[in-house]
């Protein structure tokens, strides 16, 4: 058994019970993605194929946002599995740097592979599948749908990020919408574009309906 298989093995056991939107499907996804972006790009494919898989290993949305878990839960399992130490350290440091964090954060470290993993995982945000895990999130911490009256913010810390408990709406204001010119590959920026537009259809659709519009 590969390292690759071993790692898809203990990801599905780890994320058994986790919520729809961080799933082991949600893993598969950003790993697909991963490989196809992979194509065009000059890069270590070992890196990002368990930088994709372990990416969200321990969200720390879910664990009351220590962001030290999933790192540690990834190095611990690829020394097990005997990976070679600059392999384990590029895949912890894109753990350690792929998420979003309300964008306002300077980055400490930058790689073609950790550029690659976050471009796939954020296209999963994106279009149909990211409307769909954005109000199942919403659902799973009982957050508003939309209030008009709370206004999207567009300037939060990361922390404030962090502990926002904003209308699901808003969230594609606060991030998805954002996503687009944050991009770092070329098939990444042209497949964004085009989820993004889906989503712009979908909210004119929304407040359409929203106001007996239609």
């Amino acid at each position: 058994m590969t390292v690759i298989d071993s790692t898809i093995l203990f990801v599905k056991k780890q994320l058994q019970q986790a919520e729809g939107g961080h799933d082991w499907f949600h893993i598969e996804r950003v790993y697909k993605n991963a490989l196809l972006l992979a194509k065009e790009e000059d890069c270590n494919l070992e890196i990002v194929k368990l930088g994709a898989l372990l990416h969200d290993i321990a969200d720390s949305k879910f664990h009351h946002g220590d962001e030290t878990i999933g790192p540690k839960i990834a190095r611990d399992f690829l020394v097990s599995q005997n990976v070679a130490d600059d392999t384990i350290n590029a895949v912890v440091a894109i753990i350690e740097n792929i998420s979003f964090k309300g964008g306002n954060f300077e980055k400490t470290y930058t790689s073609k592979e950790l550029e690659i993993v976050q471009d796939a995982d954020r296209l999963d945000a994106l279009g149909a599948i990211g409307i769909a895990r954005t109000f199942n999130y919403g659902g799973f911490k009982n957050r508003a749908l939309y209030n008009p009256e709370i206004q999207p913010n567009l300037n939060m810390s990361k922390e404030e990020y962090k502990k926002s408990d904003a209308p699901t709406i808003n969230h594609f204001y606060e991030k998805l919408l954002l996503l687009k010119d944050k991009m770092n590959t070329k098939t990444g920026k042209k497949i964004a574009a085009e989820r993004h537009r889906f989503m712009e259809q979908f909210l004119a659709q929304f407040y359409a309906e929203w106001e007996g519009e239609k």
